[in-house]
């Protein structure tokens, strides 16, 4: 995994360098030539392409001082825009005046004409405004600053659009948060140096970044290793997903049980259900209640677990179901248990979920679950008690959206919205729980204080029912062996990649849970050891 930092971590290792000999100047040189390579690369030459250097008054500006001169000695006209004048005993503004490169101030443009006319020239805009240190839910842009990204808004708007590449974040980005200064101009690319900071990988931050770049800088590995945030890649989760024995049998990839449906959700159960299936699980079995098991027949490759129940209609679990559910964990020896989906949220299903978490680690003491996953209703049932971790033992799983995880936390989704990694890393701690918060960039945080960080944010999952087909798929993994981790991890991944398939046939718009489900055994395969035959199609799945 590619670690994700902090500002106070990527200042301590930058210090980390600094003792182990790298002198700061060689950092930002690093940084500067990283950017210049990347320019050239976006650009094929540079040669009589005419490049506008934006540079702010700290050491993002001085990134851009070196990407400046750099590119100017491979033969590209180079401009460069300084925000405020550089002090005269800055190396790398000397440098620049020693290579004659011409310079504009901003203070000399105070209605920004020169720089609209620069930016009309220029066919590529480097933004080394502002880096890590800036703070826009503390202090907004203005003045100068927000001047001169309006004018580059102006020219990113235009026909042709001019390209933009960032230098580590696109000015007005916060680097932790991913909170950004309504003036930040989203770019193309973002050069981010040393380890991606966390606030590309959270909204808006991720959006406004375009493609991330990571380069290396001079960091001592030793110093990254044990940071505790990262980003889904797939090439490191096909490790955590075990090989499929060839000599396999159903019981050699466990068996799932998912306990989810009612009368009004039942489409819930067999959403999660065929997610668990398709995940590779031996063998998955719905436990719902009796009277909507006709309801679930159509999914024909589950086992079904018929729950009784005293509730009126019999559409939803009670108490006397969870009764019967621990009953039969008992000899089910099912390696991983669902709860939630679908269930519906009523006095009887309150005292389900109540009966059944109080029962699991006497039931796992002879031979039931060994982690539980907490979806949907489950979560919004435990929301209600402050203490409910400490009633069960079992390793478990819970996956919010943000309305649950405000509930849980008793506070508001905007709180949520606004703190995410904090909130979720706290509560994952607290509870002793894997906590998977949905939403665009949904985290994966463990007990331990790690946590992984998608960059996706995908309208396609925005339909009801994915949920259901996240909840399988961790479910689903679980069974085969997978850490609680590491199968949280995996899933999110492979749903991201279901919803990227899928929208590239029907669109975003259009793309309905149940096609996640058909765009599944691709993804799948993905995480599968590599094979020496020829790739197959992107997208399989019957259009």
């Amino acid at each position: 995994m590619a670690k994700l930092v902090t500002t106070e971590q990527m200042r301590a290792l930058e210090q980390t360098a600094v003792e182990a000999g790298v002198s700061e100047r060689s950092l930002m040189a690093q940084a500067g030539l990283a950017v210049a390579q990347e320019a050239w690369m976006t650009l094929g030459t540079v040669e009589d392409k005419p490049v506008l250097v934006l540079c702010g008054p700290g050491n993002n500006g001085g990134d851009g001082l070196v990407a400046a001169r750099q590119l100017a000695e491979w033969g590209a006209p180079v401009h460069v825009y300084l925000l405020r004048p550089r002090p005269e005993d800055d190396p790398e503004w000397a440098a620049v005046r020693e290579a004659d490169l011409p310079v504009t101030v901003a203070e000399a443009d105070p209605t920004s004409e020169a720089l609209e006319g620069l930016l009309r020239q220029a066919v590529l805009v480097i933004d080394a405004l502002f880096g890590t240190g800036l703070r826009p839910a503390e202090r907004p842009l203005e003045g100068a600053a927000a001047a001169v990204l309006a004018r580059l808004r102006a020219a990113r708007e235009a026909t042709p659009a001019v390209q933009l590449l960032a230098a580590d974040l696109p000015s007005g980005v916060d680097a932790d948060t991913g909170v950004a200064d309504p003036a930040t101009v989203a770019a193309d690319l973002t050069v981010t140096f040393g380890c991606a900071k966390l606030g590309l990988f959270q909204a808006p931050g991720r959006t406004l970044a375009g493609r991330v770049e990571v380069v290396d800088i001079g960091i001592p590995a030793a110093a990254v290793r044990d940071l505790p945030f990262e980003d889904l890649r797939m090439r490191d989760l096909r490790a955590a997903v075990p090989p499929r024995a060839e000599d396999g049998n159903k019981g050699t990839f466990g068996r799932a049980l998912i306990v989810a449906g009612s009368r009004r959700y039942p489409g819930a159960a067999r959403l999660a259900a065929e997610a668990a299936a398709r995940s590779g699980c031996g063998v998955v079995t719905i436990a719902a209640p009796e009277a909507v098991q006709p309801l679930l027949v159509a999914l024909p490759d589950p086992t079904h677990e018929p729950l009784p129940t005293e509730a009126p209609g019999g559409g939803e679990l009670d108490a006397a179901s969870a009764r019967a559910l621990l009953r039969a964990l008992r000899g089910m020896r099912a390696r991983a248990l669902l709860v939630g989906p679908g269930l519906g949220l009523s006095d009887a299903t309150r005292g389900f979920v109540q009966h059944l978490l109080a029962g699991l680690d006497a039931a796992a003491a002879e031979g039931g679950t060994q982690t539980v996953v907490l979806d949907a209703d489950a979560l919004n049932v435990i929301a209600g008690e402050a203490d409910w971790h400490a009633r069960f033992a079992l390793p478990r799983i819970l996956t919010p959206h943000p309305g649950e995880m405000a509930r849980l936390l008793r506070t508001s989704v905007e709180d949520v919205q606004a703190h995410r990694l904090p909130m979720a890393t706290e509560y994952a701690q607290r509870t002793g729980s894997v906590v998977v918060l949905k939403g665009a960039g949904t985290i994966v945080a463990a007990p331990d204080g790690r946590a992984r960080l998608s960059d996706v944010a995908h309208s396609a999952l925005a339909h009801g029912g994915t949920g259901d087909v996240l909840a399988g798929l961790i479910v689903g993994l679980l069974a085969q062996g997978v850490s609680p981790f590491d199968a949280a991890s995996a899933a999110v991944w492979l749903q991201a990649e279901c919803a990227r398939q899928v929208s590239e046939v029907y669109g975003p718009a259009s793309t309905l849970a149940s096609d996640l489900l058909r765009a599944l055994p691709e993804a799948r395969k993905l995480l599968d050891p590599p094979s020496a035959g020829p790739a197959g199609p992107d997208v399989m799945f019957a259009r």
